[in-house]
């Protein structure tokens, strides 16, 4: 009998092997024959595997999730509505494995098929004899919403329609692997794979070397130097950059996974321009000529120009760039064409007249509902068939005819019969199973393998490996990631010792010292800013929550009970909290609306809001931020997100002390592990703009609207951290006139505004020069403007003179703050949008 999830931790592992082993399987069992015995490939493992317990692995488990967590991998789901949200990556944390032999069979297969598409691109983009000589039926491509008509006639620079594809495989219960689909417009799951084999490496090392697995790096080296080899011009340092539809894409972590570890700019359609039928990425010190496009976004949303005009994710007149040969995409737009399963049995057909060859990897059976006696086929046998829609783009999910009811399936007939050149059925398989470690159980779930395919030369390259994925249930149909799907990594064993490969440059290999800032486009530097502004901006909110929380707890002193009718109208004129609270509230009340702030997540300013703007502008950002900085921040996110929402006081205060802390190792990270560039430069830039507004913000609502009440001046100081230094400096109570000059004037305190303006004129010097030669920038200009309005103040004088006539104080907070718009425009215009002259 199974083991249930209750099962005691000091469970054997054999026992759970031995119960997976016995349990029913439809179909082929990857790991265990029909007769329980394990296969050959996985007796090493599972031997291995046996020796623990069931406390072992869900240890091992944890510590999966722990990396992927601290990596934040993710996957995006999307409902009907087209509502998304992030979903942690999922691995098991067992492996599937494939032997050496098998794997050279299904290798050189997978080569056959990469030649035969190529081609076949090739033809339906070029002179069309296929479809003119009636290999394929016309209706198949100019029907296919995938077939671009701009791509008819481009000679591909880098010679490739088709650079790279993916295979999705299954086993049949023969134990032959048939093809269920090729993935040909911009194939998913590399950058996965490679997360998987990361963390399964960490769990399982001794298993992983003493098997001789196949390393991925080699596979990944091919790929870019392959991508490289494709430039039209600049062949010894060509600029090639991974272009991602953005932060809202489903694979968005694998884009940025994979640019920082081919070593390219991940850009969105935002960062490219085309200018004389190039294409540039627009950089802070100018336009930056691309030599190849890596894409991630589909082919009808490249090029808004000529292609979808309603899009804003392409770049417009990148195909006629393309087209002119001065720029290589992979793959080639309009490569989706033959992303369908309806092609899918013309191939055998193909293979003999293109190859002079037998297909080696058959196809699951396929029946293009197109044709009338396929049609008539598949109605016929619907109940054998899993109706799938046939062309790139088509909405829904397959139909099981075997699951319909009489009038559910002479509804779909009619649908099908309606339009049947846009479904296709394909049989239903029973999918070959493998061990999945889930719910305390070892379990059998169905799966499906993709497989990768890239040019090396003049012949191919397959990643010794692949994403595997399995069903979430033993009984689930469905293999998909948006259907809550589990990913595998998958090991492909050798026989004999791999080579010890990374994409890391030998010691011999002499590399050119480089001083310069880099390249970071436009809207890089644009994040930047806004993700320093934000993470400032919530711990400004942290700390003045910390501040009125701690005076609602403790003794209860005299002190504290002033302090606190002081902040309630402190915050009324911050716009925290609502204008019906006065200096006496209900404590219940009270504290009801300061929890709101923290954990109302479509509240402004609150600390769940303001860390979702801090997760979206470092998600774009993903490429250029360390794995420590990716930590901290999930650490953050998760800290908030499993907050619980009816705490105390106490357990609140203790949450947001834990929240300080943990920006200010945000802060560190920044100030002692960023590389000294133009991103680090705009990320300090926007928190010094930030903190220089929150002061001036914080002290105005201190002084206006009257009567003032200093008592809010010590809570004030603490949300600065400059309440100690006051003490020692002051030896008294806060008074409005010493405050002001240690928050306002003094140059030896980090929490000054002075300090952020010293700070905000340092950091405009550097920043590119515009116009002509000498002239100083127009942001330091107004950085130093503010600076000498400060410098002849004497804050003493000017208290004295607002207790006598109002206003002063109020005027000249409010013309530094509009001063700090301004910057904050400035800077915008000039780097992010381009409105003024461009930086050259």
């Amino acid at each position: 009998m199974m083991e249930s999830p209750s099962a005691p931790a000091n469970t054997s592992v054999a026992d759970l092997l031995a119960a997976c082993s016995r349990s029913p399987a439809t179909g082929w069992g990857e790991a265990f024959a029909p007769d329980g015995q394990i296969r050959p490939a996985w007796q090493p493992f599972l031997s291995s595997l046996s020796k623990l317990t069931l406390q072992d692995l869900n240890a091992r488990r944890e510590e999966a999730n722990q990396l992927l967590r601290e990596h934040g991998a993710t996957y995006t789901i999307y409902n009907e509505q087209k509502q998304y949200t992030d979903r942690h990556w999922r691995l098991d944390i067992l492996p599937l494995i494939i032997s050496a032999q098998e794997w050279s069979g299904l290798e050189a297969a997978l080569k056959q098929r990469s030649r035969l598409l190529r081609l076949l691109v090739k033809d339906i983009y070029g002179e069309r004899r296929l479809l003119k000589e009636g290999w394929i039926p016309p209706s198949l491509v100019l029907a296919n919403p995938g077939f671009i008509r701009a791509a008819h006639g481009v000679n591909p620079a880098g010679g490739h329609m088709l650079f790279h594809h993916a295979v999705d495989l299954a086993r049949g219960p023969d134990g032959r692997w048939v093809v269920l689909a090729d993935r040909t417009q911009a194939p998913s799951g590399k950058g996965y794979s490679l997360e998987n084999r990361i963390v399964l490496t960490s769990l399982f090392p001794d298993e992983f070397r003493s098997m001789h697995v196949h390393r991925l790096a080699a596979f990944f080296q091919v790929e870019r130097d392959a991508l490289r080899a494709m430039a039209p011009q600049n062949h010894a340092d060509p600029r090639v950059v991974l272009f991602t539809p953005g932060p809202l894409n489903e694979t968005y972590f694998e884009h940025a996974y994979k640019a920082r570890y081919l070593g390219f700019p991940l850009v969105e359609g935002a960062d490219l321009t085309v200018r004389g039928r190039k294409v540039y990425l627009k950089t802070l010190e100018g336009l930056r000529q691309v030599d190849v496009i890596v894409r991630h976004v589909d082919d009808t949303f490249c090029d808004p120009l000529e292609l979808r005009g309603e899009t804003w994710l392409g770049v417009p007149g990148l195909v006629e760039a393309w087209r002119a040969g001065t720029v290589a995409i992979a793959n080639g737009i309009g490569s989706g064409v033959i992303e369908t399963p309806a092609l899918l049995p013309f191939l055998p057909g193909l293979s003999r007249h293109l190859l002079g060859e037998d297909l080696q990897l058959g196809n699951a059976e396929t029946w293009w509902c197109g044709q009338p006696k396929e049609l008539q086929h598949v109605e016929e046998n619907l109940d054998r068939f899993v109706l799938k829609r046939a062309f790139v783009g088509g909405a829904g999910q397959p139909v099981f005819g075997s699951q319909l009811s009489d009038a559910q399936r002479d509804e779909l007939m009619a649908k099908v019969k309606a339009s049947p050149q846009d479904y296709a059925a394909q049989e239903r398989l029973p999918l070959s199973t493998a061990p999945v470690f889930e719910n305390g159980r070892i379990e059998r779930h169905p799966l499906v393998l993709r497989c990768y395919i890239v040019p090396h030369g003049e012949d191919f390259a397959v990643m010794p490996g692949g994403l595997t994925r399995v069903s979430p249930s033993p009984q689930g149909l469905v293999v998909s990631m948006q259907a809550g799907g589990i990913s595998k990594d998958t090991w492909v064993l050798s026989e004999g010792p791999v080579e010890q490969l990374t994409l890391l440059l030998p010691p011999s290999v002499v590399v050119r010292p480089e001083k310069m800032a880099g390249e970071v486009p436009s809207r890089v530097a644009d994040h930047f800013f806004w993700l320093g502004r934000y993470v400032e901006r919530l711990e400004d909110s942290v700390r003045v929550l910390r501040a009125v929380l701690q005076r609602m707890t403790g003794e209860g002193t005299e002190d504290q009970a002033r302090e606190l009718s002081a902040l309630v109208p402190w915050l009324v004129a911050l716009g925290r909290l609502p204008d019906r609270f006065g200096a006496k509230v209900a404590s219940g009340e009270l504290r009801g609306e300061l929890f709101a702030l923290i954990d109302h997540s479509n509240r402004d300013g609150s600390v769940r809001e303001l860390l979702n703007r801090v997760n979206f502008n470092a998600t774009a950002l993903r490429d250029r931020l360390s794995d420590d900085t990716w930590r901290l921040l999930n650490k953050m996110v998760r800290q908030v997100n499993t907050r619980n929402v009816r705490s105390r006081v106490p357990e609140a205060l203790e949450f947001l002390n834990s929240l300080v802390l943990q920006l200010a190792a945000f802060t560190g990270m920044e100030m002692e592990n960023m590389t000294r560039g133009h991103g680090w430069r705009f990320l300090d830039l926007g928190r010094r703009v930030e903190r220089a507004q929150n002061i001036l913000t914080l002290l105005k609502a201190a002084v206006y609207p009257p009567p003032r009440n200093d008592s809010v001046l010590g809570p004030v100081l603490e949300v600065f951290d400059s309440a100690m230094s006051y003490r020692r400096r002051y030896h008294a109570r806060a008074q409005l006139a010493p405050v002001l000059d240690m928050l306002i004037a003094d140059e030896t305190n980090p929490r000054s505004l002075t300090w952020q303006l010293h700070q905000l004129t340092r950091h405009a010097s550097q920043l590119p020069r515009t116009g002509r030669e000498g002239d100083a920038h127009e942001e330091k200009r107004q950085v130093d403007g503010m600076l000498s309005e400060l410098a002849g103040i004497n804050f003493e004088s000017l208290v004295k003179h607002e207790e006598a006539n109002p206003g002063a104080l109020v005027e000249l907070f409010d013309e530094l703050l509009s001063s700090l718009v301004r910057l904050s425009q400035t800077i915008s215009a000039h780097y992010f949008s381009h409105a003024l002259p461009h930086v050259r």
